[in-house]
């Protein structure tokens, strides 16, 4: 830690946003350290303020590589499978199932840092992750109004959710904003310690703590894995979240049949069913909802919440009848070996 004595790099945005040219300072060091990677066939695959570094001059040092790939893990078809990474840092074609490429991954989340830098809050929030997870898959986002026009086209290039027209490292080294002020790294120095401009708090970040890349990991493991790995509050271990790409209707019907086996009643809607025991329990009659939200249109995250009743009569139903009656619908990455 003695060479990093500047600490993280969130801590500074945290403050309030940067100008434009100490982000622009920080980010010209993170695309250099970023092609590096890339040339040595190496994808970090988890970029965010937190996991960049500073020493005591100001420059900047990538750290935690837990979530790296390598060349060798390329599949026959030239991409990665593992679905990770930090949700709100990731790409759109990350959450997807049909593999990515590690670079173009990268890049996107470098396109998140930038605005993050230069705003002082994400480009995508929401306290409902899967609503989230939508608003990147569509690459819906909005510049504020201080960014300069040439900030603004360079994260809008960045921040493209089709990896196949996404700016390259090369082609955004050679655009004239990369380009100003470019600085050999020893001359950067302390630069970006003056350079901090009052802005908006970092928003969001509180309710992003909880939303690690655990969180996105789960979805290829099927069931919501986080509890495992992170302390939660009461509530929030009263429901869980799985991942599908059966449709709607298939999923609605199994969770009916289930409902029947069981002796519940049943409320349903065309993205929603509610359970209801017909029997009292500790609490009353145990009560359970699911929503189902399509992140893309053959991809499906499901939210099963209790609604009433004693939470554990909704934990012994879940363990011992919903999840093993789901099995056969939870969609699996294929690279889900390789997840540790």
């Amino acid at each position: 830690m003695e060479f990093v004595r500047g600490g993280e790099l969130f801590n500074k945005v945290a403050k309030g946003r940067l100008k434009e040219d100490a982000a622009r300072s920080y980010f010209q060091q993170l695309i250099s350290a970023i092609d590096f990677c890339h040339s040595r066939g190496v994808y970090h695959r988890d970029l965010k303020p937190e996991n960049l570094l500073l020493d005591d001059q100001g420059n900047l040092k990538i750290t935690d590589f837990g979530l790296s790939a390598f060349s060798e893990h390329l599949k026959q078809d030239g991409l990665l499978h593992t679905t990770c990474g930090t949700p709100a840092y990731v790409a759109p074609e990350v959450i997807g199932k049909k593999g990515y490429d590690g670079a173009k991954a990268d890049l996107w989340s470098c396109g998140v840092i930038l605005y993050v830098l230069l705003a002082g809050f994400l480009p995508f929030q929401d306290e409902n992750i899967v609503a989230m997870y939508k608003k990147i898959y569509r690459g819906d986002f909005k510049c504020p109004p201080w960014f300069s026009p040439e900030s603004r086209k360079i994260i809008t290039k960045l921040l493209d959710p089709n990896p196949n027209t996404r700016i390259t490292v090369a082609k955004l080294m050679e655009t004239s904003w990369f380009k100003k002020h470019l600085q050999p790294r020893s001359a950067i120095g302390n630069e970006g310690e003056k350079a901090f401009d009052i802005g908006l708090g970092f928003k969001g970040e509180k309710e992003q703590e909880k939303l690690n890349a655990f969180h996105i990991i789960s979805l290829s493991s099927g069931f919501d894995l986080s509890p495992l790995f992170e302390e939660k509050k009461r509530e929030e271990r009263e429901e869980i979240r799985f991942a599908t790409t059966k449709s709607a209707s298939s999923v609605i019907s199994k969770l009916e049949e289930i409902a029947k086996n069981m002796k519940f009643s049943v409320k349903k809607s065309e993205s929603s069913v509610k359970l209801q025991c017909q029997e009292s329990g500790r609490k009353g009659k145990l009560g359970i909802s699911a929503d189902l939200f399509a992140v893309t249109s053959s991809f499906l995250v499901v939210e099963v919440k209790k609604e009433g009743g004693d939470t554990l009569e909704y934990n012994q139903f879940c363990s011992k009848e919903l999840r093993p009656a789901l099995k056969d619908i939870l969609w699996t990455s294929p690279a889900q070996a390789t997840i540790v």
